[in-house]
């Protein structure tokens, strides 16, 4: 009976041992099934993205034709879509009222000039006179300079009021200030017109240069870094199939105060006339970095309610690095921030990974 208990003593004593054997060989893989974070080594890159905004065209001259006299239509030679050139004569207009002040003027500058060239015909015979000593008085010598002087001034004042006369009476002639096309009419004969008042509402005529074009997009200021003058880029209308070409010629160099954005001017040459002032374009303009920065995927940044960060790891510690972002191209995004080359940032990164939480690579 004694031997019994004993070999079944010894027998539970090595279901034991091998329980706990098999235990352990159960447990020790757990351990080694416990997630490792993926880490990414920080490199930088050249990013060359295009950028799609919507652009307007406009002719590359444009101006509004006003009367600057009050007067009528007497003459329209020019209608919508009409091909002008400098200095064409456009209208006609007509005011009776300042060709009876340019022929008034136009008396008394004759009638001063009669009275001028008397004086001083006079004055130069007493002054050849007065050269044989007393025969002419030194006064009476003074009173006619004095005369011919006063008579002259009186000449110029006319010269002057006749003048501005003829100038007024050539704004009554409208003529193009450049080549262009009339892009609108306003006017009909017989329309009365001015500088002020009813006839002000509307121009006359509007010129339009349209044989070249000024292509001008407003670019977010996040972008406006990327973009130099001399830069090529394309665009395009929907009425139209094909891309054109463009080259950035201008740009403002200040940010608008609403949109905050810098407008961007490129010239477009028209000549087969295809495109017209007024049509909405899309460009497509290159983002070329001038240098390298740290590009990372975008699972790497945290966008939380505490602001941009990534999370770098060091000495298996995680540390958060604030950040701003930059382009996005694809999968990836540059970042701008306290980093160096080579840093080990967590590939994806999570909002519940805190402050020096232990990071297992």
């Amino acid at each position: 009976m004694k031997n019994k208990i004993q070999f079944s003593a010894l027998i539970f004593a090595a279901l034991f041992f091998l329980n706990s054997c098999n235990s352990k060989k159960e447990e020790a893989p757990v351990a080694e099934l416990e997630p490792k974070t993926e880490t990414i080594s920080l490199e930088k890159e050249k990013l060359s993205t295009q950028l799609r905004l919507p652009a307007e065209i406009t002719g590359f001259q444009q101006v509004d034709l006003y009367a600057k006299v009050s007067s009528f239509v007497k003459l329209l030679k020019v209608d919508i879509g009409t091909k002008v050139k400098k200095g064409q004569l456009l209208i006609v207009l007509e005011a009776p009222e300042i060709s009876s002040q340019l022929a008034a003027a136009e008396s008394r500058l004759k009638s001063m000039e009669a009275i001028y060239a008397t004086s001083k015909s006079t004055y130069n015979r007493l002054y050849e006179t007065s050269k044989v000593e007393g025969t002419i008085s030194k006064n009476d010598l003074e009173m006619a300079s004095g005369k011919k002087n006063s008579d002259y001034a009186q000449y110029q004042a006319a010269v002057a009021a006749h003048k501005e006369v003829s100038i007024i009476r050539g704004y009554l002639e409208i003529r193009a200030p450049f080549d262009g096309v009339v892009a609108a009419r306003n006017v009909n004969l017989g329309t009365f017109v001015g500088p002020a008042g009813k006839g002000s509402d509307l121009p006359l005529l509007t010129i339009q240069q349209q044989d070249k074009l000024r292509l001008a997009v407003s670019v977010p200021e996040l972008y406006t870094g990327y973009l130099h003058n001399g830069d090529e880029m394309s665009f395009n209308v929907k009425s139209l199939p094909e891309n054109f070409k463009a080259t950035i010629t201008r740009m403002s160099g200040a940010l608008d105060l609403k949109l905050r954005s810098e407008r961007v001017e490129m010239d477009v040459k028209n000549t087969k006339g295809d495109l017209l002032p007024g049509m909405v374009a899309e460009v497509l303009l290159p983002l070329n970095a001038k240098d390298s920065t740290f590009v990372i995927p975008k699972s790497a940044l945290v966008s939380s309610a505490e602001g941009l960060f990534v999370i770098k790891v060091v000495n298996h510690k995680a540390t958060r690095v604030d950040v701003k972002k930059g382009r996005e191209i694809d999968d990836k995004i540059e970042i701008f921030g306290d980093l160096n080359l080579k840093d080990k940032l967590v590939k994806i990164a999570s909002e519940e990974t805190k402050e020096g939480d232990i990071i297992n690579e």
